[in-house]
């Protein structure tokens, strides 16, 4: 594994936490359906588990690092164009909305 990526296993890890919370969310909301008197509310899905294969968390690490090197980019060039010698959570916050939009 490259040196400068994210650990595909921490990548899954994190995946596996946000499917966890959206499983129980959508299990709150079918439970809210069904006691608000609709007929099968929550009975057509079931719970199946949520998995990634082992290059969709090599392709998510990698898109994940190049993300976040060019954000850091980014901001660094705010910050240089600012005379700030350190990248502060302002630099990035300005960024960001055009970082999105190009990702």
């Amino acid at each position: 594994m490259d040196a400068n990526t994210f650990d595909p296993d921490l990548i899954h890890a994190i995946f596996k936490l946000v499917w966890n919370r959206r499983a129980l969310q959508r299990g709150k909301n079918e439970g809210a359906e069904a006691l608000e008197g609709e007929p099968g509310a929550g009975t057509s899905k079931k719970s199946r588990p949520t998995f990634a294969n082992a290059n969709a968390l090599k392709l998510s690490s990698e898109l994940l690092r190049v993300f976040v090197t060019e954000a850091v980019e980014r901001a660094a060039t705010i910050a240089e164009a600012e005379g700030a010698s350190t990248i502060e959570a302002t630099h990035l916050e300005r960024v960001l909305p055009q970082l999105l939009l190009d990702f």
